[in-house]
């Protein structure tokens, strides 16, 4: 199986020489040659456009910064369709499969699917969470969107960029699951930031106070691995885990703290009118994460559940 791969930066790069490692007949293009030297000297081959390097291809895998890129590169003059067209008709059928591992628009995959489709070419999104180190030791999470059949004819080239691969969902799901995953992640770092300054500013050194989050359920990751799955998403708020008044009166505590201190909390601030609103509900004695039921509601009424033996699958 050829392989080609476009985008040779930080990610790109570490992620293409995984897949020579993995034994894998490698084609690559970037806009900067020299972005390949070390690929290229390894047995990898070079093609001058995105165009040629689908036309000798069987799956094409891109790496790039963003939607305006993707879209050149799939869909413009000399692009990966232009090619995977092209070899083809030489071919006699289709079969040819275009990955997508950038972060990009849930809306323009899905785009480039219909246009891909009507040749026969399939097309999935996959984007990658894990950051240079991870595209360079194969630690990546990668996030696949697409038909089904497809995902799994080349999960095995997939597994030779990350350790945990998995099928989200139709195409743009992989696209939706990262934008969701970078987004959760800045918005724990602000609130990082706002805790973090607050307490060295209260008179906290910030070692101790950093390895005291650290050691904590939030530095040990314990929303996620538990929490979340045994409460929020398992729609049980009763008994409570922690009470919505505990949590109300522990916000409030660090809220006046910063009001001592004039240090602005933006994040903590919101979070305090969630459990607030939710105080208001009649909900003082039920587990604190009712009050994400809040946003289900502003949402339009989604429920974010997950039956018992798939949130037990998500622990393990």
């Amino acid at each position: 199986m050829r392989i080609g791969f476009i985008g040779l930066g930080n990610m790109g790069g570490g992620m293409a020489a995984n897949v020579l490692r993995a034994g894998y007949d490698l084609t690559v293009h970037d806009l900067r040659r020299e972005s390949a030297t070390s690929l290229l000297e390894a047995g990898a081959s070079w093609a001058d456009t995105p165009a040629e390097l689908a036309a000798s291809c069987d799956i094409v895998l891109t790496s790039l910064p963003g939607p305006r890129e993707v879209e050149a590169t799939a869909l413009g003059e000399g692009g990966v369709l232009e090619g995977m067209v092209s070899k083809a008709a030489e071919d006699g059928n289709s079969g040819g499969v275009y990955i997508d591992l950038s972060t990009s628009s849930p809306t323009l995959i899905r785009d480039i699917a219909v246009q891909f489709a009507e040749q026969g070419l399939s097309v999935l999104d996959a984007p990658v969470s894990g950051g240079p180190v991870g595209a360079r030791t194969g630690k990546l999470a990668v996030m696949v969107g697409g038909e089904r059949d497809v995902y799994d004819r080349v999960k095995p080239a997939l597994d030779a960029i990350g350790d945990k691969v998995s099928y989200i969902g139709p195409v743009g799901s992989g696209s939706i699951a990262k934008l969701m995953h970078n987004c959760i992640g800045y918005g724990l770092q602000t609130i990082v930031a706002e805790c973090l300054t607050l307490g060295v500013k209260a008179g906290v050194d910030p070692e101790p106070l950093y390895e005291a989050i650290s050691n904590g359920s939030v530095g040990r990751g314990s929303s996620f691995a538990n929490t979340y799955p045994n409460t929020f998403l398992a729609g049980n708020f009763d008994p409570p885990s922690f009470a919505l008044r505990l949590a109300h009166k522990d916000v409030s505590l660090a809220l006046e703290l910063s009001r001592e201190y004039g240090v602005p909390m933006s994040v903590g601030n919101i979070a305090y009118q969630e459990l607030t609103a939710a105080l208001n509900r009649g909900w003082a004695d039920m587990d604190s994460r009712i009050a994400m039921t809040l946003q289900e509601e502003r949402a339009g009424g989604v429920e974010v559940r997950i039956a018992k033996s798939d949130a037990d699958a998500l622990e393990a």
